[in-house]
């Protein structure tokens, strides 16, 4: 996943795809990984809490953004937390 568009895509799944957001809190390797996202057990974080879908809807253009320039931006994503520390 490397497109602006790919991104757009999940970050409109996470404001407003409440089955996108069961399954990727259930499993987000193998959610993300039907979505060409590789991410490994280990960058996940031991308790998920995604951000709430307004959250995400409110920051999206901003989360965008800072997807664009790191990977390491979904395990935050995961977290719930909107800005990586």
């Amino acid at each position: 996943m490397h497109t602006s568009n790919e991104l757009r895509s999940i970050l409109d799944k996470l404001a407003s795809d409440d089955k996108f957001r069961t399954q990727l809190q259930a499993d987000p390797v193998a959610t993300l990984a039907k979505l060409g996202i590789t991410l490994s057990a280990d960058q996940v974080p031991d308790q998920i809490s995604l951000p709430s879908k307004a959250d995400i809807a409110v920051e999206q253009h901003e989360l965008q953004r800072e997807l664009e320039t790191t990977a390491a931006m979904i395990p935050f994503l995961l977290s719930g937390a909107l800005v990586a520390a």
